[in-house]
């Protein structure tokens, strides 16, 4: 039973109609993150088409926005506790609109991807911003689950009308439109914020490491790039040589964190088996999440033949199962313990990659779309569970250093799912279907549509029929294997993580409702 002091403690740390609104203000940099992970997805053939990259600058130009953002959260998360969470937000929301109008205009596959690389850096000061603000802003346990659940749903509902937006605009405008979206938005966040979020930072911050912060990065774009080549041209020197680089500076930059007083990644966490559960569940289940969504927005357009906003119409159920399932979370957990809450829905994942595996040339779009959906709920509300765990766990004054820990393992999961399902993919679609090309075609036709499924479908086109029709269907059915190989892996994974929690996360008795300590949560102390 509470006594009468919890109460007014509990009372007095409600949130007022200012946080609500300071809520409301983050929503739109949380919006645009969103959209962002997602509006080039539909744009592929036509950026194909007009820029012609190759199938490495292709992955390069959607995934180095997610990679830049995973490789500097970190620093951002850190540079916030220092400079002010506010300060950094509004830094951040000036330099992302500026990178998206150079987005919009590029004119070469290599200025694409450079600006790109351009808005991850700036994304990667809105992502732990947002949330570290989220932390200091809502100290009633219930009210901060809750507002977590709403920052999901915000990233989520961004994703969902990336395609959508992304398909209107690819329908009447030029490619780099999708950019220009974010301009606005940017620019109304930065006359709300100083109205409505206050500003935080750690008063006893130490010095900011920019050598960690180097060393993070080339850990993370070493291992990225020996993927990629690896999926294109198989094991050679430059891959061995990539993971050298990646993993030897990695080692190197961990050893790093343990003799600095003020690290930027904090290790000490890590000694706690179900932080770590947590933060792996966090990012692998991102991880299984984005590469799908990225191959399923091809096979709606280059296997199904839906038009831009038509493919972007059928993403929209799945993202609002993604929307429910965030929402749903605080509910979750006032009928079950975390713990519970997480491997029933790890379960409920299981069940939606199992369906993406039945998916055939002859399924239809109802088979892909139910996978989807049962997918996205999973993963969006384990992740807005996982979320706040991860956030809860250190006071609040080292807000800005969780929120990096949280997104860099939820963002290095999206790029690195984006980076290595797609190479799978893509290695599946070249091995299939070069064992299943028409012998008619020569070797010109033949090299090109190994390429990409884009170039194969381009290629095809050009062809008789009699030439063109078997082609694109040879490369439509591999392209399929390759989703559904993907869709195999997807399930497994999650099984395994389901296992890992479910053995891991020790349950602690639920705190009472409106109670100010942390709701359900696993154990996490030594």
């Amino acid at each position: 039973m509470r006594n009468d002091g919890a109460v007014e403690y509990a009372v007095e740390n409600r949130a007022t109609w200012r946080e609500w609104a300071g809520l409301a203000t983050l929503a739109l940099p949380t919006l645009m993150i969103g959209v962002d992970m997602t509006v080039l997805h539909l744009a592929v053939p036509r950026l194909s088409a007009d820029l012609q990259p190759s199938s490495t600058q292709l992955l390069w130009i959607v995934d180095i926005y997610g990679f830049l953002i995973a490789g500097f959260l970190l620093t951002m998360g850190t540079l916030g506790d220092r400079i002010g969470r506010r300060r950094l937000l509004m830094i951040g929301a000036t330099a992302f609109a500026l990178a998206s109008i150079f987005a919009a205009f590029s004119t070469s596959a290599e200025m694409l991807i450079v600006a790109r690389a351009l808005l991850g850096v700036a994304g990667a000061t809105l992502m732990p911003s947002t949330l570290s603000l989220i932390r200091n802003m809502f100290h009633h346990a219930g009210q901060r689950t809750f507002a977590v659940s709403v920052w999901m749903m915000c990233i989520l509902t961004g994703q969902a009308l990336g395609p959508l937006t992304g398909g209107i605009l690819l329908e009447y405008f030029w490619w780099g439109s999708a950019f220009l979206i974010a301009v606005p938005v940017m620019i109304l966040m930065l006359v709300l914020a100083p109205f409505f979020l206050p500003e935080y930072r750690d008063p006893n911050p130490g010095r900011l490491d920019l050598i960690s912060a180097g060393m993070s990065l080339i850990t993370i774009l070493g291992v990225v790039y020996a993927l990629k080549q690896l999926a294109r041209y198989g094991i050679s020197g430059e891959v061995f040589l990539a993971l050298g680089i990646g993993f030897g500076v990695g080692y190197l930059f961990i050893r790093r964190q343990r003799t600095l007083t003020s690290p930027m990644l904090d290790l000490e966490l890590f000694k706690r088996p179900a932080f770590s559960a947590v933060v792996a569940t966090h990012a692998l289940s991102m991880f299984m999440l984005a590469g799908m969504q990225f191959l399923t927005a091809q096979h709606f357009q280059l296997v199904l033949g839906l038009s831009p906003i038509n493919a972007g119409m059928w993403m929209v159920p799945a993202a609002i199962g993604g929307m429910i399932g965030a929402l749903l979370a605080a509910a979750f957990l006032r009928v079950m313990l975390p713990v519970n809450a997480i491997v029933t829905n790890l379960l409920v994942g299981v069940i939606g990659f199992g369906i993406i595996t039945m998916v055939d040339l002859t399924s239809g779009l109802a088979l892909l779309v139910t996978g989807l959906i049962f997918a996205t709920f999973s993963v969006s509300l384990v992740t807005a569970l996982t979320t706040d765990l991860i956030i809860a766990a250190v006071p609040g004054e080292r807000a800005g250093t969780a929120s990096g820990i949280s997104e860099t393992s939820a963002e290095f999961g999206i790029a690195m799912g984006i980076a290595t399902l797609g190479s799978i993919g893509t290695a599946v679609y070249r091995q299939q279907l070069s064992g299943s090309l028409p012998a008619e075609v020569s070797a010109a036709v033949s090299e090109s549509s190994i390429e990409t499924l884009g170039t194969a479908v381009a290629t095809a086109e050009q062809l008789p029929t009699a030439l063109g029709d078997p082609l694109l269907e040879s490369a439509r059915d591999a392209f399929t294997m390759g989703m559904t190989v993907n869709a195999v892996i997807g399930a497994v994974a999650l099984a395994a993580l389901a296992l890992l929690c479910y053995r891991t996360l020790q349950p602690t008795r639920r705190a009472e409702p409106g109670h100010v300590s942390r709701p359900v949560k696993p154990a996490m102390d030594d």
